[in-house]
């Protein structure tokens, strides 16, 4: 496997017999990106579309990475809980996948694939130049890695709580070998130390359902502290309401799949208005009550 810094507009092979883009993940036909990139690429006229795929966990991923060199394959993204399959499943990645070890990207070149992580891009634009005392994550998968990239030399410490204390331990792992301060803690735990957090990430699906809470429960956060939501739901998300209520600033699941979607149109070769159809689509979708899905 070798690295590759992420080509503008150049990532594509001009075969005009590659025409599919996919969806791949455990709930994919759930997720809204058929939704989004669909009519975006009807208006463009260039002869793409988008479908889910649903592979679930325990699939055989070889036959969909047989699938993904078919000749009229442009590219899949990549959902749960096939990102770090994704990273590993291609010929080159970029710098992002190779740091974080999660894809969910696949673009193909003839008989190869090439890895992107757009979510370390949306991370990096929402998030800004914010400097982090304390970093509270809920959730240790593709998204978790992600956003640890993106904090890198960014954050003081960051705690990490997954139910899964496998999950937790690779995230752990992760972290030192980016040069991060970082330890595991419980759910528990992290619920109490994200009150005096200056950013909570919730990568986990809660908020999904209406009745789901705030990931760190009910009470009241530090002044300085910024949300960060993967979360995309027809409601608000608890979190991302309290964060409001207190006057913090956040971002939520549709500002992370805007920007995702923005970073894919360089990498796919798409002309720079691909952006304003997708952000205008996307409004669109919101404002209709989107079918929800996973990140």
């Amino acid at each position: 496997m070798s690295s590759s810094h992420q080509r503008k507009g150049t990532s594509v092979e001009t075969n005009t017999s590659a025409r599919r883009l996919f969806l791949i993940g455990s709930e994919a036909s759930k997720a809204m990106s058929p939704d989004l990139w669909n009519p975006v690429l009807r208006k463009m006229t260039i002869g793409w579309s988008y479908e889910a795929w649903n592979v679930p966990a325990g699939a055989s991923m070889a036959e969909v990475r047989a699938k993904l060199l078919e000749t009229d394959v442009v590219a899949a993204n990549v959902t749960m809980p096939h990102k770090q399959w994704a990273a590993g499943a291609a010929e080159t990645v970029t710098d992002p996948v190779r740091l974080s070890g999660a894809a969910n990207l696949l673009v193909r070149h003839e008989k190869q694939l090439e890895a992107h992580n757009t979510d370390v891009t949306a991370v990096t634009a929402l998030h800004g130049d914010r400097s982090e005392r304390h970093a509270v994550m809920f959730g240790a998968g593709g998204a978790a890695r992600a956003t640890l990239v993106a904090l890198k030399d960014r954050v003081d410490h960051v705690s990490i709580a997954d139910r899964d204390s496998e999950a937790s331990r690779q995230l752990l792992e992760l972290a030192a070998r980016l040069g991060m301060d970082a330890s595991e803690t419980t759910w528990d735990g992290a619920q109490r130390q994200a009150l005096r957090a200056s950013l909570i990430v919730n990568a986990t699906p809660l908020g999904k359902n209406r009745q789901d809470g705030p990931v760190w429960g009910m009470a009241g956060l530090a002044d300085d502290a910024m949300v960060y939501d993967f979360v995309y739901a027809k409601h608000v998300t608890a979190s991302i309401a309290s964060a409001k209520e207190q006057g913090l600033r956040y971002a939520d699941g549709w500002d992370h799949l805007r920007e995702q979607a923005a970073a894919m149109v360089p990498v796919l070769g798409l002309p720079p208005q691909t952006g304003l159809l997708l952000e205008r689509t996307l409004a669109t979708i919101h404002g209709g009550s989107a079918a929800v899905g996973p990140i």
